[in-house]
């Protein structure tokens, strides 16, 4: 049964996988949390995707005014929806109520995409965002929303949090003339943690917990029609009927949940390796009790996983090359004498365009309270930077406008980290150390001030919200500028100390010289001796050393 799961799953994969946007979400709530914040992170994983901080000021608009909708992935033109009378600053994910949102796309059947529907999903995202304040008005917003004009992508799972309640809500479309959408929302219980990775997560769910649960009235009873099933209520599952599992699903998308879970919890995720290796069907819960209390800073780590340390570990095989690379260029999936192979999809990859560890805190205004530590390209070599949810303005090395993928800027802090992660991803194994280095220097002064930070502001806003609101937003956008600026001196360190595939010495981050002044001679660290046991394996005798042939 293991096998055939495997083999049956593989040509799906083939179609489902290879045209998805695979993206992270993990999910905090308040008591599972170091401090009491709710948690929820992002990585937003397009290789066509450039990474800018969205940012929409509070406007009032008159009675009448509608709103174009493009659609988030392409630009393409929807349509037009009624414009809210007012709406609420925006910054990246988060709006001025700590209100955050996020998404993976889990597809599901492809016939139940709507084309005539005006809403995308990440425009689903943003115009809830200027219009809800907590994470119930944001679910009645969404929903509402597809209700009246249609939902034009595919399956989505949405994680949906404010600084009380996290939740979890997946949504799929009807298909072709037939407006709206099935859905269902979860809290995640109190204590509890939980993630999700491009499959959908909810299984069954409490058809009678109106506190806890929301669901779509006909999202059984439209599955019946459809004949997705045929059981009980009680027995009916969300994910099985509209997204049922295949190989590609558990081993790209599920493994990465998996992954999330063993870092919080390894004692009681053991159990579940086997799933993740694509060779079972037990499913994983919704949501679980991590081990310990969890920090953003934990999360920051979490979303720079690549399986370290498991059985999925992506340094391990030949693929990892000589310098242990935890990446994989595309294609995802490739064939060899007729089999077909993959690689693995780790949580870190080298196609995200921008990535955030959302923190929202009750106990401070919403303006002080809501952190979304903001980073672009690879999580695993970029730094996560504070942007304040009471932010009047963006740093311009994050602004929208400033360069995109096909124009390079030294002033855009994509391509400043991006100058980074690829010099990385050819000498992965030496320059990460590097790169954690500056890295965790950085992100522990980040959060050391914000303590701080959060203080000064809150002694301002208790005098004038509008002056704290300065305040936070000066301090957002130096300390920016300032990680860009200390990012890019990082890469040209890089580019000197390892140039040519030499290793130039250096002490705390001064290169040496010889007594005469010139660069100390530089040393030539080659391979690791499992890379040099691959060559002879793969060579022979071909580049063994030997004597000459005896003259005749």
């Amino acid at each position: 049964m293991k096998k055939l799961f495997a083999l049956v799953g593989a040509a799906a994969l083939l179609l489902n996988i290879s045209t998805a946007n695979a993206c992270t979400n993990v999910l905090v709530t308040k008591n599972a949390s170091v401090d009491g914040s709710t948690i929820i992170s992002y990585a937003a994983d397009s290789h066509d995707l450039y990474g800018e901080l969205y940012f929409w000021p509070a406007t009032s608009y008159p009675e009448g005014t509608m709103l174009k909708v493009n659609e988030w992935d392409t630009g393409k033109y929807l349509g037009e929806i009624k414009q809210a009378k007012q709406t609420y600053t925006v910054i990246g994910n988060m709006n001025e109520h700590q209100l955050t949102i996020a998404e993976t796309t889990f597809g599901g059947r492809s016939e139940l995409r709507d084309s005539k529907g005006l809403i995308d999903y990440g425009s689903l995202i943003y115009i809830t965002l200027q219009r809800a304040k907590t994470a119930r008005e944001a679910i009645k917003i969404m929903t509402d929303l597809v209700a009246e004009y249609g939902y034009y992508s595919s399956g989505e799972s949405f994680s949906i949090a404010d600084a009380n309640e996290v939740w979890v809500m997946e949504m799929i479309g009807k298909g072709e003339n037939n407006k709206g959408a099935v859905w269902v929302a979860v809290k995640i219980p109190d204590g509890y943690v939980s993630a999700h990775a491009n499959q959908a997560r909810i299984t069954t769910f409490p058809l009678k917990d109106k506190e806890n649960c929301l669901y779509s009235e006909d999202v059984i009873s439209f599955a019946r029609e459809k004949g997705y099933f045929n059981g009980k209520n009680k027995n009916f599952s969300f994910a099985d009927a509209y997204a049922p599992l295949d190989f590609g699903a558990v081993r790209f998308c599920d493994a990465r949940v998996w992954s999330a879970f063993n870092i919080m919890n390894p004692a009681d995720m053991g159990q579940y390796v086997e799933y993740a290796q694509g060779n079972s069907r037990e499913r994983m819960p919704l949501f679980i009790k991590p081990d310990r209390k969890i920090s953003h800073r934990d999360v920051m780590n979490i979303m720079r996983d690549h399986y370290e340390g498991t059985p999925l570990d992506m340094t391990k095989d030949a693929g990892a090359g000589p310098y242990s690379k935890p990446y994989r260029f595309r294609p995802l999936t490739w064939e060899v004498e007729g089999e077909k192979y993959f690689n693995e999809r780790a949580i870190a990859t080298q196609q995200t365009g921008f990535s955030f560890v959302a923190q929202m805190r009750s106990w401070l205004p919403a303006h002080i309270g809501g952190i979304l530590w903001f980073g672009v390209d690879d999580a695993a070599s970029s730094v996560y930077m504070p942007m304040y949810a009471g932010m009047t303005d963006v740093p311009n090395c994050l602004a929208v406008g400033n360069g995109d993928l096909l124009n390079f800027s030294w002033d855009a802090s994509f391509w400043v980290f991006t100058f980074v992660s690829n010099q990385a991803y050819g000498r992965y194994s030496h320059m990460i150390e590097d790169i954690k280095k500056v890295q965790t220097e950085l992100e522990d002064n980040l959060t050391t001030f914000t303590s701080a930070i959060d203080q000064s502001a809150k002694a301002l806003y208790d005098q004038s919200p509008e002056l704290a609101r300065q305040f936070l937003t000066d301090f957002s956008m130096n300390q920016a500028e300032l990680v860009t600026e200390r990012w890019r001196q990082l890469g040209e360190f890089l580019l000197v100390k390892y140039n040519d595939g030499n290793l130039h010495e250096e002490v705390d981050g001064e290169f040496l010289r010889n007594e005469h002044g010139n660069p100390k001679h530089a040393s030539f660290p080659g391979y690791s001796q499992e890379y040099y046991n691959t060559i002879v394996k793969d060579a022979g005798d071909k580049l063994k050393l030997r004597e000459l042939p005896a003259e005749k």
